[in-house]
């Protein structure tokens, strides 16, 4: 019998999570900063470190009364170690490496990224190879996923992320933080027809991304309709404009959510891999499940996606993860540092 405990603090969300024998997931406890980042409209990275600092132990704590153990029957320790803030995942890999030392028991480094692809494996199998897209604030990559420690990176975003550029637009139209979820419930009343933005790439033969011309396509539509000379002034020229405020996230999620799933359908289509499996916070917009759905039917292809839950930043995909390593017998040791910039593939 085996208890794995996993610690994920790579952005804003402090984690912890413990899985019995690789698969039951018997807790899964999330601390969110929302409230914190809002009134700057994105992530203030010190701010994210103090309160991961703050929070890490009682959350942790909390995942393991949950899971009625102790944290002497814990087996190991698996913590992510990158990518990501730097000084976000070293508050998680200081207090991981810390239990390690103090308990006795090993500790296994796990990247944030391949959490994300396996983080599917907590509700269901999938059969390998795989087209893995994983699409979040920080990242927009196109896998194929052979096996555990197994990746291509076959595509991934030239600027911003997807989620980065949700974010931004979100901060320009005055909608707040976190962007996905606001411009979601915007473009919900809006025609995503009233306005073409750019698909950046969509006729370019390969499988990158490229997010930065739609959000600069936001603001020159702003600036031109109300002739306003800054960003800074768009908010406050959209207040009241609700019907207009709608239609703009509504065609910007739209192009947003067509790129996306173009580039994993020509992935998937073009590798003969007819299996794509999608994670990231990005993952939990209706829309991109809706048209991604529609599009794998279309083409034969079978589309998983994990629930909300574990699409977004959770421990309970490293913890998932950290058992595999943990059956491999592949640890770290108390020389384990963070690596902002660590990548798979």
């Amino acid at each position: 019998m085996s208890y794995i405990l996993g610690i994920e603090t790579s952005c804003d969300e402090t984690a912890a999570a413990v899985l019995k024998d690789g698969r039951h997931l018997l807790s899964g406890i999330v601390g969110y900063q929302w409230e914190i980042h809002n009134r700057y409209g994105g992530i203030v990275p010190e701010l994210a470190c103090r309160r991961h600092i703050e929070v890490i132990y009682p959350i942790t704590e909390e995942a393991v009364k949950k899971a009625d153990i102790t944290l002497n029957n814990l087996t190991a320790i698996a913590v992510t170690s990158g990518p990501g803030l730097i000084g976000a995942l070293l508050v998680g890999v200081s207090f991981a490496k810390s239990l390690s030392y103090a308990l006795k028991i090993p500790l296994i480094s796990v990247n944030h990224l391949e959490g994300h692809l396996w983080a599917i494996s907590l509700e269901k199998r999938v059969q390998r190879p795989f087209i893995g897209l994983v699409v979040s604030g920080g990242h927009t990559n196109l896998y194929i996923v052979e096996d555990i420690g197994r990746y291509q990176l076959i595509g991934s975003t030239f600027d911003d992320a997807a989620g980065e550029a949700f974010d931004k637009v979100a901060k320009v139209l005055g909608l707040g933080y976190p962007g996905g979820p606001a411009i979601e419930r915007c473009a919900a009343s809006g025609d995503p027809k009233a306005i073409a933005f750019p698909r950046a790439l969509s006729k370019k033969k390969g499988f990158d991304f490229s997010f930065s011309g739609i959000k600069t396509a936001v603001i020159s539509y702003v600036r031109d309709r109300y002739a306003i000379s800054h960003v800074d002034e768009i908010p406050d020229v959209l207040k009241g404009e609700e019907r207009v405020k709608a239609d703009i996230a509504a065609g910007f999620q739209q192009a947003v959510v067509d790129i996306l799933v173009s580039k994993t359908i020509n992935a998937a289509c073009e590798t003969g891999i007819n299996r794509v499996v999608i994670s990231g916070g990005v993952a939990c917009n209706r829309l991109l499940r809706k048209e991604m759905d529609l599009q794998t039917q279309k083409h034969k292809i079978k589309v998983y996606v994990p629930g909300p839950k574990y699409c977004t930043d959770n421990a309970g995909m490293i913890a998932w993860l950290g058992y595999k390593y943990y059956k491999k017998g592949i640890f770290a040791d108390l020389r384990l540092n963070p690596d902002a910039q660590s990548s798979i593939g």
